[in-house]
């Protein structure tokens, strides 16, 4: 059934059970490829096969013409545990100078209204897709992310590196998606037609250059186990049997493996109907999942407009080299490491004033 997030609020016993289904292609048919992926029509398939009793919640994170990026991780986390907040605050909904897909599709609310996650994707490049990897960058803060924003001032470094030193942080931080169960169906070509008898790139002609014996994976499907541990690690169930990989259209031209292409070939369509099974009988079989007890379902952002200008004044400060007394930019700055005061951060290292 088509998902009402109302019921999401409802006791556990209550409301349905439900997915949510990503593909996660950056093909779309509304940008310079203009053609859909294969991802797209395996995520529709899937849906068609998930009881139909179940909220059944689908995205598609490819590239659209002029829409908005998921938006790349600042990496508050090593600065301090506390500075990353839950769920993201280094953007937010419909801004204007930073659009952000995560937060303009609501998916860290989604994510948190589901009880199972599946992602179809393919290898790009012996690894994730750019989109996958920039949302499970964004996802960081599911594990041990702050809940209180309030308490750091929305984004104060200085309070953050003096919050998670207590014993109020301790309780705080928590893996807020933790018991939900993520499913991986990622899928490649293993070179298509470019691949020689040997093994090598056909047009390399460095051939030492490259050893097939030396490639990163004997299983293919870890090329996501970045992926996998990541949600392993925040409490995120990611059974063996729902991680897999498939073949699809090696030794083909890229022009002759497309999805209309793909759903003729039967050994791909069972494997991917095997994976869709197995999910749905593991999903079921486990049953609802509790939520955590800070919820992005139903969050609401405190302002930010008076916390944003003392941040401010801070920046503006630091750019004419007087950063907070006894902070980490202080110290950097006395023992001459970063050497980033600069009133133009934004352009090239050779360009600014220093």
């Amino acid at each position: 059934m088509q998902p009402d997030n109302k019921k999401a609020g409802l006791p556990l016993a209550e409301r349905p059970l439900r997915v949510l289904l990503i593909s996660a292609s950056q093909r779309r048919q509304y940008n310079c490829p203009g053609v859909d992926s294969k991802s797209r029509t395996l995520m529709l398939r899937m849906a068609e096969h998930l009881p139909q009793e179940w909220e059944i919640d689908l995205e598609d994170i490819g590239n659209v013409y002029a829409r908005e990026q998921i938006q790349s991780c600042n990496a508050c986390v090593s600065t301090s545990m506390a500075l990353c907040v839950w769920p993201c605050n280094c953007y937010e909904k419909n801004s204007k100078a930073e659009p952000d897909l995560m937060w303009n599709l609501d998916l860290y609310a989604r994510l948190d209204m589901a009880d199972a996650w599946a992602f179809v994707a393919p290898h790009n490049w012996y690894g994730p897709t750019s989109n996958l990897k920039l949302m499970f960058d964004r996802l960081v803060c599911m594990n041990g992310g702050n809940p209180k924003e309030e308490l750091i001032a929305h984004k104060n470094p200085e309070l953050a590196m003096k919050l998670d030193k207590t014993a109020e942080w301790e309780e705080l931080s928590q893996n807020h998606l933790e018991g939900r169960t993520a499913a991986f169906f990622c899928h490649g070509d293993l070179g298509g037609d470019e691949i020689d008898e040997t093994g090598r790139p056909n047009l390399l002609q460095h051939k030492s250059y490259f050893d097939p014996e030396q490639e990163p994976f004997k299983n293919e499907r870890d090329a996501y186990a970045p992926l996998v541990w990541q949600c392993r690690y925040s409490g995120i169930e990611v059974p063996d049997q729902l991680w897999t990989y498939a073949a699809i259209g090696k030794g083909k031209k890229y022009s002759e493996n497309q999805a209309e292409d793909m759903v003729q070939d039967h050994d791909s369509m069972a494997a991917f109907d095997k994976w869709v099974a197995d999910f749905a009988d593991f999903v079921q079989n486990k049953g609802k999942v509790p939520p955590g007890r800070f919820r992005a379902y139903g969050y609401k952002a405190p302002g930010h407009t008076w916390n944003e200008l003392k941040l401010g004044w801070r920046d503006a400060r630091m750019r004419i080299g007087f950063p907070p007394a006894d902070s980490s930019p202080k110290k950097q700055q006395d023992l001459g490491l970063n050497k980033d005061v600069t009133l133009f951060p934004g352009k090239p290292e050779n360009e600014r004033n220093g």
